[in-house]
Order: structure tokens, then sequence, then C-alpha cells
């Protein structure tokens, strides 16, 4: 992973364009000078309570807690680490970004990457051209028009040809300067059995390139034309850059949309993919067949909290909707079901009954519990006292993972009807699942995390902490009589660590707050983020800002006499906790006086 120079990091936040970038996720209107309000793409509301600082690049949301700089809002929205946030941000406004000082030998894979994406990015535009140009890819087009799928959306994926020669995709290589390495290392080319020469890896196949969360071409997936052709998928071999495991077709293309709708609708093959993108639906992505994987799964909780599994209606799909529920077992996941009809899959659903039907099918898509307790009860014996025995064998542990709730209750009645057996005594054979702290049952909604606290939740619980918190966002408020305040100050008169560290920051950053936030400190960029949209409301005055530093001193006077009940301190604490009291009340006097309309 290339390390880059502190220069380029403040070259891409100079040219970011804040409401640009969260206009992406959330409509935003202007509330004030470089401000701006929306509702939050993070969690559901109907009011606007997040707010976007066009000038320093920060966002926070008032109702959840979340927020920080744009390369927080990147990583958070598209799932990808800090470096791949700048690296974004930087393709996104125009920003080359310098490496730093590197190991000789990092330096060398680092280039020997970029000639691979590069060479990756050339062969998906010469199987594109293939497609649409050749002659002999007239049945390919054919078959793809058959589908259903149309030139717009086969382009939007950049589907392409490969030709059935030997060499053709392995001389246009060559004649751009790859080496017979990097072709092999790339995926694009094999070593014939018992002989050094290579040749192309796909012939006379349709080609799905398959990319990265920012549209890189990392290799592809190949579908054969013919029938004498087998096997008939092949991918690209894991590698360098590509691994099979890790991937999920389509995301790059799917993201906004999922991110939008907290969703993300789950298909087995490129062209369930395509069809259902096609139709509307375009938070759709695929697992390439069906053997999902753990890491896979961790891709699709970074694209939406609901997974709806829109896999075959097969044993093979059905397994599958299986092994995501095991894997998803613990995360904060919602899975549903999409029931599809039997026989079709989400291609041929919309090839034969329309955009709309596949749009209606997703509406109507249900819990994965109630999937499960279908599956049980249409694959058992329930004629036969021991049938019914072995189908609420089965249901045990899908129950066990259902807390009391209105889809336990009904599901429970539902099964009684299906077993002729009365409510409460198929009640008492199944278990009751517990409250496992931030755990919801597999297919039930997840409770919502925690929100996300401006600061650490022991400090915002704290009065004292709360009147410093107050007492900082005044110094962004008023950064000129801020500065010499903040500079005046010993650490001590801040408690805690974190205080003490936000403290120094702004020491440091008050008149620019988003500049110098360490990359590996999220609790104090979503701190900084939360006072600048507080000190949006403020306004700017010395004398504010000494009645919050007195507030501080009022807090903690006040602490001290609640500990020091029962000594013989309290008379004393109590006189001085009077004195700071009137100091804080003629201050704010003077503020009010300062805000009151002119006659």
């Amino acid at each position: 992973m290339p390390r880059y120079t502190p220069d380029s990091k403040d070259k891409v936040l100079d040219a970011v364009d804040m409401v640009a970038l969260v206009s992406i996720r959330t409509e935003l209107r202007r509330a004030g000078t470089g401000r701006y309000m929306g509702r939050c793409p993070f969690h559901d509301e109907r009011t606007a309570s997040f707010s976007v600082d066009s000038e320093r690049k920060l966002y926070h949301c008032f109702g959840c807690g979340v927020g920080g700089s744009a390369f927080d809002f990147v990583m958070a929205t598209e799932g990808v680490d800090w470096v791949g946030s700048l690296e974004s941000l930087a393709q996104r406004f125009g920003v080359d970004l310098e490496v730093a000082d590197e190991d000789p030998r990092a330096a060398e894979r680092r280039r020997q990457r970029e000639r691979l994406l590069e060479l990756l990015e050339r062969a998906a535009g010469f199987y594109e051209r293939w497609l649409w140009e050749s002659a002999e890819a007239q049945p390919a087009r054919t078959y793809l028009t058959e589908r259903g799928l149309d030139e717009a959306t086969l382009r939007d994926y950049r589907v392409g040809y490969a030709p059935s020669a030997w060499d053709k995709l392995l001389m246009a290589g060559r004649q751009q300067g790859f080496g017979n390495k990097e072709l092999f290392d790339a995926g694009l080319a094999v070593r014939a059995r018992g002989e050094g020469r290579i040749y192309d890896r796909f012939r006379r196949r349709i080609m799905f390139p398959l990319a990265d969360a920012k549209g890189r071409i990392l290799g592809f997936g190949a579908r054969a034309l013919g029938a004498d052709q087998q096997p008939k998928y092949i991918n690209s071999a894991d590698g360098e850059l590509f691994h099979k495991g890790d991937h999920v077709f389509g995301a790059h293309l799917a993201r906004v949309h999922a991110t939008r709708a907290d969703q993300v609708i789950v298909a087995e093959g490129y062209t369930d993919v395509l069809a259902l993108h096609q139709a509307g639906l375009k938070n759709t992505v695929g697992i390439m067949g069906t053997a999902l994987t753990d890491r896979q799964i961790g891709e699709l909780a970074k694209l939406g909290q609901t997974v709806l599994l829109a896999l075959d209606p097969d044993s093979a799909g059905h397994e599958a909707m299986v092994r995501a529920a095991r894997l998803a077992a613990g995360r904060r996941l919602e899975l549903r079901v999409v029931p599809l009809p039997a026989g079709l899959d989400p291609a041929d659903l919309v090839q034969q009954q329309g955009a709309e039907a596949a749009r209606r099918l997703v509406e109507a898509s249900v819990p994965f519990v109630r999937f499960q307790v279908e599956r049980e009860l249409a694959v058992g014996d329930l004629a036969s006292a021991e049938g019914k025995d072995r189908a609420i064998a089965a249901l045990r542990p899908v129950f066990a993972t259902l807390p009391p709730s209105a889809l336990r209750e009904e599901l429970l009645a539902h099964v009684a009807d299906r077993v002729d057996l009365a409510p409460s005594l198929v009640s008492s054979w199944l278990p009751v699942g517990g409250d496992r702290a931030g755990a919801a049952p597999v297919g039930g909604r997840p409770q919502p995390p925690p929100a996300a606290p401006a600061a650490r939740p022991s400090q915002a619980a704290n009065p004292v902490a709360r009147a410093e918190r107050a007492f900082l966002a005044q110094c962004v408020a008023a950064p000129d009589a801020g500065e010499e305040l903040l500079g005046s100050l010993a650490d001590d008169v801040f408690t805690g660590e974190f205080m003490r560290r936000l403290a120094a920051h702004l020491r440091r950053h008050l008149r620019a707050p988003a500049e110098g936030l360490p990359e590996d400190d999220a609790d104090l960029r979503r701190a900084i983020a939360a006072l600048v949209a507080d000190a949006q409301s403020l306004e700017d005055s010395p004398v504010a800002l000494r009645r919050e530093l007195a507030a501080i001193e009022l807090a903690r006077a006040e602490r001290e006499m609640s500990l020091a009940s029962g000594t013989g301190r309290v008379t004393e604490l109590r006189a001085q906790r009077d004195r700071i009291k009137e100091r804080w009340e003629q201050l704010l006097a003077q503020s009010l006086e300062e805000t009151a309309p002119a006659d």
C-alpha cells in the first residue's frame, strides 16, 4: 500500500467540494453562510439533522452523532480504508498524489501493480471493441439481445467478447509494451502443459469485467458461447489483484444506490445482475455462483444493512441462502428472501414477466426466518407424528434466533396450523431466542447501533466534560478571542485525556479545525466535526467565550461539592461555587445584552 506525502492530503482536502461530495448521498439545502442541512444518509429520519460545513469540509448529524471529514465520509459510504478514501477523492477531484519515500522493493511492487491494472483496463477495452465491432461476435450480441439486455446496460458493465483465436489478446498486449509475465500475472494468459509458451486464457467467450469499489478492473468472468465449451463459466485465476472469494460483482455501480436505500439485492449470475439493474433495481450485485464467502458478506455489509437474497429458487440457491445466514450471524444485517417463481432466475423473470414484476417481488421480500420455516415445512412429512417431530426438531435452531416478537408469534401460529397441533403445545417445544447484545435474528430487523458520540460516552455524560465541549465550540465560533484564551490555559484545565487532546488540536488548528487530523483517530475527527457543527449556531463573542470558561469552573465546583458531601470542606466549597456562579451570571447578562435587538 503506497504512503502518500502530507502535502498530498492537504491538496486533496483543498480540492474537495464537500457539498458536491455529500449531495451524491442526500439532498442538501443552504442553511447559512457555508452551512448546509439535509437528511442523514446514515440513519432513517424525517427531519433534516445532517449538517455540512462547506468551508471546513466537515459533516455532523445531530440525530445519530456520526461526523468527520471528507475522508470519513468516503470511508463510511464507499467501504474503503483511509488510503482508499484519499485515492478516491484525488481521482474524483483531479489531484495527483505524491508518494512519499518508500522502500525500493515496495516501490517496485507498487509499480508492477499499477502496470497490471493498466493492462487489465486495456484488456477490457479490447474485449469491448470486439463485442461491438467484430463480425465474429455477432452470436454473442444475439445471445445478449435474446436475454433481454440492451446496449446501454451492457456498456454500463463494459461487457465484451474474447475472440476465438489463441493469441489475439496476447499479441495486442505485446504491441502495447506488456511482457508475457505481465499477461500471465494479470490472469489473461495461461501456459501450455509441458511447454513454456503461453496463450490467451479467454477465447470465444462473453466477458464480464470484475471491478473493485473504484471501478478498476481486477479480473474477468467469462461465459462460454458454444455448447462444446466446458466449463460454462471461468474466471480469472486468483493472483496478485483478483481473489474470487473477496469479490462482489457490480458493487462499484450499485454502491451509491445501495447506500441510499440501505439495502442491497444479491443475485447469482452476471446476467441476473444486469437484468435487475436494467429493470431499475440498480442496487443489485452478484456473487458469481453460490459459494458465498465470509469476505463477500463483509462486502455486502458495506453496501447496506438489509440484504435481499434473489438467488435461484433451486436447491443450490436455497443452500446458498442458508450459508449466507450462517455467515451473517452476529453482524448487523437483516437478511430477506425475494420469492422468485420456481424455475425462473432473475434474468428470466425480467425477460418473461417484465421489470415491474421484478420490482414487485423485491418489495414482497420476506424475512429469512420465514423462508427457513416455509422450507422446513415444505420438505417435511407432516402427515405422520414422526414427520411432525422431525419438522419441529429442524425448526428449533430457527426459533432459537427469534426473541419474543410479533414475527415469532405469527410464525408459531403458522407452524401449529401446518402440523395441526395446538399453538401452545408447539410453542412449548420451540425455544425462545435471547437478547444478545448487538445481535439480531437472521432475517429480523437488527436494532440500530448506538449513535456514534461526538466525544467519548463517559465524557458526554459528565457535566464538566459537557461544559468543556461547549467552551471549545465557542472557541471555534470566536477564533480571535479563542486562540488567545486557549493558548493561555494549561492542559489540566480540561478533564480527561480525550478532552485535552481535543483542546491541543484546536490550539494548533482553531481557524481550520479539519486540518492536521490524524488518519487513525476517528473519535477526534467526529468530535471536531461536532464542534464545528455546534459553532455554526453560536455568535463570535469574547464575552460568550469567557462565560463558557466560567461554566467549566462552575461545573467543576459543583462536582467537587458533591464529592465532598459530609466532610468539613462543604462550606468553603459552597462559597467558592457561589463566587463563580455570580461571575457566570454577570457574563450571561452581558451576553444577553450583546444579542438583544436594538430599540
